[in-house]
């Protein structure tokens, strides 16, 4: 299939396709110690009285901001409410213990089970895709130094329209998405193409906020990632690049100086160098 220029999705169906996707993972059947819940649900409750009182909000900002939320889940864009402003404080809570790489946000867009490539590949694209041709090297190896052979490293990323397959129409599904396993020294190599920058969807409820607080939707260009391996915990990442405009202001909070790549120029393609270390899960807090 030839790429071809593709129509952005509207934020209603991106939020319904994340709506889906959501719930088919088995985090939607998640269940939380109901003491955590009231200990959580007090405290958000009475964080958002004090900032009520604090700053005197008067009745018609409060019916604005029902009304605002009201829409927000009508649009169904509650996961790309939480994606964007609140998952990369979850994610920094949640490994802060670790020794090994740094990760970030998974944001709405993962698709389990993509197809595997082996140790080396290339992630499925069109006849024709677009962009600066990506050779990723990298190796999975354990805290103590150890390699980790037969470890999963999952990646998907937009195209160089900003889009994800499954998530935009007339892409294939597994366009830009595929998972590699490494060798026995936990070696990898990944072909694919330079992702672009890219607005988040501003036709529904959250670009309604984004306008009305003057903020911009961009996230800067980003590699998805997700490694794993028998015994330790599973990381997930988002790999960026030196020199986007939107590295210190990214819309999702989620971008951190160790993710940041290094790509030198071969050519007609560029390099990039990139390992994981992964913390055994004993090493859990």
């Amino acid at each position: 299939m030839t790429q071809e220029q593709t129509q952005a999705p509207s934020a209603a169906s991106s939020g319904a396709s994340a709506t889906e996707r959501f719930r088919s993972d088995k985090k939607a059947g998640a269940s939380a110690d109901p003491e955590r819940v009231d200990l959580l649900a007090r405290e958000v409750v009475g964080a958002v009285h004090d900032t009520i009182r604090r700053h005197k909000v008067t009745y018609d900002e409060y019916n604005a901001l029902k009304s605002w939320l009201i829409s927000v889940g009508e649009d169904g864009e509650w996961p790309l409410f939480l994606d964007v402003w609140i998952e990369h404080v979850v994610e920094e809570v949640a490994t802060e213990h670790r020794e090994g790489n740094k990760g970030t946000i998974e944001g709405p867009y993962y698709v389990p089970d993509s197809p595997d490539q082996g140790a080396r590949g290339s992630l499925p694209m069109r006849d024709g895709e677009t962009g600066t041709p990506l050779v990723w090297t990298g190796k999975v190896t354990s805290t103590d130094g150890s390699p980790l052979a037969g470890a999963k490293v999952e990646v998907w990323h937009a195209d160089n329209d900003g889009l994800y397959s499954q998530f935009a129409p007339d892409i294939p599904e597994w366009n830009l998405r595929a998972s590699f396993t490494t060798d026995e020294n936990g070696d990898f190599e990944i072909t694919t193409i330079r992702p672009a920058p890219y607005q988040i969807p501003t036709d529904g409820s959250c670009g309604k906020l984004i306008a009305a607080a003057g903020w911009h939707a961009w996230r800067p260009a980003h590699i998805h990632v997700k490694a794993s391996a028998p015994g330790h915990e599973l990381l997930t990442a988002q790999l960026y690049f030196p020199g986007d405009e939107h590295n210190d202001d990214d819309i999702a909070s989620a971008v951190k100086p160790e993710l940041m790549l290094d790509p030198q120029d071969a050519g007609e393609h560029q390099t990039i160098s990139y390992d994981f270390v992964l913390d055994p899960e004993t090493k859990a807090a």
